[in-house]
């Protein structure tokens, strides 16, 4: 457990420093977190501890939501001012996440489909 955490903050260091340094307008765990899907999508594979910190962490994930709530319960008369504005940008922001994970997908099944049938025409050349 020890190991995926000391894993997990290697990345997010990682991402801030090239947060500080090279690219100031992305949040640094966003950066580690980038880089960390991308050395597992290298790699292949999870390690057994980073799978039991992530577990774990999914587990907990509800605790993330309590500051959100006492933020909106603490804001609620700004909210209620600005009610349309913010539930437009929710709206939009949903509609644009979903619109950008199907196009993802769509590409990820693309690439998918055409490395499997690399791989098929590959190993029938070697056959004949």
């Amino acid at each position: 457990m020890i190991s995926g955490l000391v894993q997990l903050f290697l990345w997010q260091g990682l991402g801030e420093l090239l947060s500080k340094f090279f690219l100031p307008g992305i949040p640094g765990p966003v950066l580690g977190l980038l880089l960390l899907l991308a050395f597992l999508c290298l790699r292949g594979q999870v390690d057994k501890d980073l799978a039991e910190v992530a577990d774990s962490f999914r587990q907990h994930l509800g605790l993330l939501f309590v500051p959100a709530s006492v933020g909106v319960l603490l804001f609620l008369p700004e909210l209620k001012t600005h009610a349309l504005a913010v539930s437009t940008a929710l709206v939009i922001s949903v509609i644009l996440t979903i619109a950008v994970t199907a196009i993802v997908l769509k590409m990820f099944w693309y690439f998918s489909l055409k490395r499997h049938k690399g791989n098929a025409l590959h190993r029938e050349q070697r056959h004949e």
